[in-house]
C-alpha cells in the first residue's frame, strides 16, 4: 500500500493569542509494594519475645533452685530425723 502524505500542514498564527489545549492523561506506573509491617515495628516485637524468652529463663532458674532447696532440706530432716 503507497504511503498517503498528509496534505495538511500546521499554520501558525503570525498576530492575536495561540490556544492550545492540554489534555491530561493518566501515566500508569510500576506498583510499589509496600512492607505488611514497619522495620519499627519488626524491632519492638522482636525486642518483645527476646525479653519473654529471658523472663521464661528466669522462672526455670527460680523452680530450679527451690527445687533443689526442697531436696535438701528434706534430706536434712531425713537424716536428723
Amino acid at each position: 500500500m503507497p504511503e498517503v502524505k498528509s496534505i495538511l500542514r500546521e499554520v501558525l498564527p503570525k498576530q492575536g493569542q495561540l490556544y492550545v489545549e492540554d489534555v491530561p492523561t493518566m501515566v500508569l506506573c510500576k506498583p510499589k509494594l509496600l512492607p505488611l509491617k514497619s522495620v519499627t515495628l519488626e524491632k519492638l516485637e522482636k525486642m518483645q519475645m527476646e525479653a519473654q524468652e529471658a523472663v521464661k529463663q528466669q522462672e526455670l532458674a527460680l523452680k530450679e533452685q527451690v527445687q533443689q532447696n526442697y531436696t535438701v532440706r528434706r534430706e536434712n530432716i531425713l537424716l536428723k530425723g
